[in-house]
């Protein structure tokens, strides 16, 4: 078959000529490119043309009777001949195809296929139920001629907007600019998908011997003895650096907490040896949801170890995918290791620590092998112990937690 700019190369030339070609020049012209195009000139010249492969067989064989020396007899239809085109003999089927296809535009959420898949085959099946004789085929080129066309889904739909959105996007950008312009250390955090440890086929395609793929397990089943890996990020905004902790346990708050104290020691104390605070900017939910105790009592904990102030700035609800560590980190992961079999814990730190990108990506990671407890409750007592303080503006997004331990 022949690529799209082939297909558009013809028929821009079929638009310039068509005007002044006759019914015999336009099959003449059609065939003759398509013989010029070789295997699969006659689709590809259908789908520029729009005639269709019986009259471009025609032509071909009129070709193939001149090469002979055999002169056939023109047939040229008057203007006018020939059997209507459908759409122009059935006037109703125009409103009956388009109220199928779109039926809450049109007034009618009542009809058959409201709930089923729209495909061509359906759609004429309906439409003959209705008493338009009509094929799968005609019912493509009348969707066609109408402007639709294959879509997909997008998105974007992200919820209902909270009121004090844009104000919070403009409280973390300050709070941002404001901690890095004093040389503090800032940074994006998140959970990326727990993704499951084996030979499981892993999304995507990579570089191999034609005709020998990675064989890969038939079902997505955990394996028992593997698990999953949970790998939690910590992305530097300042100088383009990320953190990954592998957990293969559960993902809490001390796990975060913890995979964000990995990364102070082994990267962000070496670029930030006069820190005093430390900016985290994360989404709502998960280990470190704005709502979570633990997370707190979690930060309380990383604020004592590290001896610097936490702050925190949550992004509103419905906002998670405008985290930075989300397109600076996590999707050059999972484009570094697409295609490849996540078969071990090492192979996936492996992965992670070797995404790089043109930019200067740095990335490190390793595997925390911890066990988290799950469904611990943090008291009323144990919050009272906490050095917490709220900002006036959304205190439950933005707050920080001051360090416990005596400065000497």
């Amino acid at each position: 078959m022949h690529d799209a700019a082939v297909i558009e190369r013809m028929q821009m030339k079929y638009h310039t000529m068509a005007p002044v070609l006759d019914e015999r020049a336009r099959r003449l012209w059609a065939a003759t490119e398509a013989r010029e195009l070789g295997w699969g000139g006659v689709s590809c010249l259908a789908a520029a043309t729009g005639l269709s492969r019986t009259t471009i067989a025609a032509g071909l064989r009129e070709l193939r009777m001149q090469t002979k020396d055999q002169s056939p007899n023109p047939k040229i239809r008057r203007p006018g001949g020939g059997r209507k085109h459908l759409l122009d003999s059935d006037l109703g089927l125009w409103a009956a195809l388009d109220a199928l296809v779109e039926p809450v535009t049109r007034g009618d959420p009542e009809t058959p296929l409201r709930w089923t898949c729209k495909s061509t085959r359906r759609l004429a099946a309906e439409l003959c139920q209705q008493g338009h004789r009509i094929s799968a085929r005609t019912v493509a080129v009348a969707l066609q001629d109408m402007g639709y066309s294959l879509q997909a889904n997008r998105k974007t739909h992200e919820g209902a907007g909270h009121p004090d959105r844009n104000a919070q996007f403009e409280y973390i950008s300050a709070q941002v600019r404001r901690l890095q312009k004093r040389g503090q250390p800032v940074v994006s955090v998140d959970t990326k998908k727990k993704e499951l440890v084996g030979d499981f086929k892993n999304p995507g395609r990579e570089w191999r011997p034609q005709g020998e793929p990675e064989e890969v397990r038939m079902h997505d089943f955990q394996d028992p003895t593997l698990g999953k890996a949970i790998p939690y990020g910590v992305y530097d905004l300042t100088n383009n650096e990320g953190w990954v902790s592998v957990g293969i346990d559960h993902d809490t708050a001390h796990f975060a907490a913890r995979a964000i104290g990995h990364w102070w020691k082994d990267m962000g104390s070496q670029r930030f040896p006069r820190a005093r605070e430390l900016l985290i900017t994360a989404d709502g939910g998960g280990s470190h949801s704005s709502r979570s105790r633990l997370w707190k009592v979690a930060l309380q904990e990383l604020a004592d170890d590290l001896g610097m102030t936490c702050r925190v700035c949550h992004f509103p609800p419905g906002t998670s995918k405008w985290n930075k560590i989300e397109h600076r980190l996590f999707s050059f992961i999972a484009q570094n290791w697409r295609g490849q079999p996540l078969v071990s814990h090492q192979a996936i730190v492996q992965l992670i620590a070797s995404t790089t990108t043109k930019t200067g990506l740095m990335v490190r990671a390793a595997l925390d092998t911890a066990k988290y407890e799950t469904g611990l409750k943090v008291s009323d007592e144990q919050m009272d112990t906490l050095r917490l303080t709220r900002a006036e503006f959304h205190g439950d997004w933005n707050y920080s937690i001051q360090t416990r331990r005596t400065k000497i």
